[in-house]
């Protein structure tokens, strides 16, 4: 007798997201796997998509939030809710090829129980790389490896990564929930690297899959704006200090010191010097929050920082259109510099 299929839960968060969700509900049904449902969240969106969304594919959940609780809060009521034993998180501005889940289960059960991502590329020209894997920096940022980049598929290994994307990630329910679920207080942006960091404090791996295709628009939301550049300095900041532990963090003071002094003046010339002392300010701010943060992932952590560092990224990939290749080079030399000399520091290299 054939064993039944397990059932995976697709949870696609929504907020203003238009036709994008439509195309991306419609591409999860034509998946050739068939034991799995679909709850999409939406977070307070005002432009109907997720009403139109319930009326055109009345098979899935649709859940709707009085207000909108971000990225990470909204993707953890669909976790709370989902039924599966495994659970993929879904951006709407997605669109997927129907071998996916098959591909994807097919990874997990030959790799162990992990995080996982496929292949990202562009949805307007699929030779376009987003993302081959995520890597962490020493320093707290998150870099997409291979992103911009074309694809001639020279990946076709499965590999470990730093952290798998949040633009499409692939789990077992019973590991999601080992982890913690996404932290609330992130609410957005580097909500993915602190879930993979953390998995990663408990042993748990983080997996990229080449043959699982995922077709993406970048940044449908905020783009690049004061807001994001807010969101993503704060929660490095936040993530260094609740991932790293105290010790590590002495060491590694004159780093911290100089790659903050680059970023202040980075800001500075983007004219959004605003939005640095915000997120500044904000860790001021939270600081017993952190530290009770801090507090609880110390008590649970299996792998020591020395051994995590070693696989840490020595440099990050910047997006032309937030600084000029000339100008990415030379912040980008100066990082690898202060990087490996706090590595040096740190006797992890």
């Amino acid at each position: 007798m054939q064993k039944e299929q397990p059932l995976i839960s697709i949870i696609i968060l929504n907020y203003n997201s238009g036709e994008l969700l439509l195309d991306c509900v419609e591409s999860v049904f034509s998946s050739n796997y068939q034991n799995f449902e679909v709850i999409v969240v939406d977070n307070a969106s005002t432009d109907n998509s997720h009403k139109i969304c319930k009326k055109n594919f009345k098979k899935i959940k649709l859940i709707e939030n009085v207000e909108n609780l971000g990225y990470c809060e909204g993707n953890n009521i669909g976790i709370r809710n989902a039924k599966g034993d495994y659970i993929v998180i879904l951006n709407p501005d997605t669109r997927v090829e129907p071998d996916w889940l098959e591909k994807f289960l097919d990874a997990i059960k030959k790799y162990g129980d992990g995080l996982f991502q496929g292949k990202n590329v562009a949805i307007d020209n699929e030779k376009i790389l987003r993302s081959t894997g995520n890597m962490i920096h020493l320093f707290g940022f998150g870099s997409a490896r291979d992103k911009g980049g074309i694809d001639t598929g020279q990946l076709k290994d499965v590999e470990e990564i730093n952290y798998a994307s949040g633009t499409c990630l692939f789990t077992s329910t019973a590991i999601m929930k080992k982890i913690g679920l996404f932290d609330p207080f992130l609410f957005l942006y580097h909500d993915d690297l602190d879930l993979g960091w953390r998995a990663a404090c408990l042993n748990i791996k983080s997996f990229f899959v080449p043959s699982v295709k995922i077709k993406h628009v970048s940044s449908y939301s905020l783009q690049w704006s004061a807001k994001k550049f807010f969101w993503l300095e704060r929660n490095r900041k936040y993530c260094l200090l609740t991932h790293y532990s105290l010790p590590t963090r002495k060491k590694m003071r004159l780093g911290l010191f100089i790659v903050d002094l680059m970023i202040f003046f980075f800001y500075l010339g983007k004219g959004m010097i605003k939005a640095k002392i915000n997120a500044d300010l904000e860790i001021l701010k939270n600081r017993k929050i952190i530290q009770r943060r801090y507090r609880e992932l110390e008590k649970i952590k299996t792998v020591p920082d020395k051994v995590l560092i070693e696989k840490f990224a020595d440099t990050i990939f910047i997006p032309e259109d937030v600084s000029n290749e000339l100008t990415g080079k030379l912040f980008n030399r100066i990082l690898g510099l202060i990087t490996r000399y706090t590595k040096r520091r740190l006797s992890f290299s």
